[in-house]
């Protein structure tokens, strides 16, 4: 999405010239009217762009998946050294979870950005939600039936 980010830390009082620079830190752009904010004082020519639909610029879903998305990150960031340390089927199953819904997210920004169409996406997202559901079973299974995925792991870093 590109947005123009508001600049007014680094603009003077009258929201002219930088703060360390003699020229302007940003030429005003030519933005259409219904794409603009109000100007406020303390402006410094820069308008932030709305170019997302109306229907979602408000939405609170769309900030809880990406904060989401973000502590899932961080918890595989966390659970891999845990995984080495501390090899256990809570370890296993977590990592089972986790590396799906990782997957899943980001494949399904792929099928978001990249197949067009109300019918085929919704079929890619089927598919991808069958995908990820076998995924999360298959990795279950072989925590549960087999040595788990931190020693499974362990025992390809051994070969």
């Amino acid at each position: 999405m590109a947005t123009l980010l508001r600049l007014s830390v680094l603009c003077g009082a009258q929201g002219s010239r930088g703060l360390f620079l003699r020229t302007p830190v940003v030429k005003p752009a030519p933005v259409p009217a219904l794409l603009q904010d109000r100007l406020s004082p303390g402006w410094c020519g820069v308008q932030h762009l709305h170019l997302s639909p109306r229907r979602l610029s408000g939405s609170k879903a769309a900030s809880l998946h990406w904060t989401s998305e973000r502590v899932v990150s961080v918890l595989l960031f966390g659970l891999l050294p845990a995984a080495y340390l501390n090899p256990c089927s809570a370890v296993d199953y977590s990592l089972a979870a986790a590396l799906t819904l990782h997957g899943h997210w980001g494949l399904g920004q792929v099928v978001t950005d990249y197949i067009h169409g109300a019918a085929p996406q919704k079929a890619a997202k089927a598919g991808l939600l069958a995908l990820s559901a076998l995924t999360f079973a298959g990795l279950c299974y072989f925590n549960y039936h087999d040595v788990g995925i931190c020693r499974a792991v362990a025992m390809l870093w051994k070969l």
